[in-house]
């Protein structure tokens, strides 16, 4: 476990971007899970709501996604439209000194758009479940290069992993 983010390998364009966003140490949940993480091990977290999970988990995805490639490499679960716009919006801030493309998917929100970046392609997609099954069902969101699958908030999500391994069926 490190105490501090340098400690964990992170490329120098993350440590800026954490850097700017005032974190200075690892809360014990992000000390607990990045280094697991970017081994590639599984690995299930639980903390309370503002402990830092999202970094916990975003900071090695980003660390391990191949460079340059626009396939979705990571994809996110999140229970509610809300928590997915946080958790895109955390990646975002996290990659913005690198070339990392982010796409939030939720319900509500135009289909057209969604379907546009997801043909330009997007490295990280983050979304709710029933617009994510809507777009794998119709072919425009593929999971032949997800090296990563994180359920947040996976508590919520009981129905979610049986719905999404059905779909590739």
């Amino acid at each position: 476990m490190s105490n501090d983010f340098q400690g964990f390998g992170l490329r120098p364009t993350l440590l800026q971007a954490i850097e700017e966003l005032g974190y200075t140490q690892p809360t014990p949940v992000q000390a607990a899970v990045i280094s697991p993480m970017m081994e590639g091990r599984d690995v299930i977290a639980q903390a309370r709501t503002g402990t830092g999970k999202t970094a916990a988990f975003a900071l090695p995805a980003l660390q391990n996604l191949k460079d340059k490639s626009k396939e979705t490499q990571v994809l996110v679960l999140s229970p509610t439209r809300e928590l997915a716009k946080q958790v895109g919006q955390a990646f975002e801030d996290y990659s913005k000194h690198e070339p990392t493309s982010v796409l939030t998917i939720y319900g509500g929100a135009s289909y057209g758009y969604q379907k546009g970046g997801l043909r330009k392609g997007a490295a990280v997609v983050v979304g709710t479940p029933g617009r994510l099954l809507d777009l794998i069902r119709q072919g425009n969101l593929s999971l032949d290069h997800v090296k990563l699958l994180v359920l947040d908030e996976a508590d919520r999500h009981a129905h979610c992993h049986r719905a999404l391994a059905g779909a590739q069926a």
